[in-house]
């Protein structure tokens, strides 16, 4: 399962908030839902949040085995 938890602590740590996402990056709010949700995610979605962050993917989602 991939988790998107650590995204959200990244976020913080970088004082960008979803509403910044939104309204500046053009990320839609069905993404961050889905994410919020750890549904699936494109990986161009992954590569804009990592840009956008300026972090590296393990900084935004974890993966665990079922």
């Amino acid at each position: 399962m991939i988790s998107y938890d650590k995204l959200w602590i990244t976020m913080k740590e970088k004082k960008i908030s979803q509403y910044t996402l939104i309204k500046d990056y053009h990320i839609s709010a069905g993404q961050l839902s889905r994410l919020r949700k750890n549904s699936y995610v494109s990986t161009h979605t992954i590569d804009m949040l990592c840009d956008i962050l300026d972090c590296k993917v393990e900084d935004i989602m974890t993966y665990t085995k079922n």
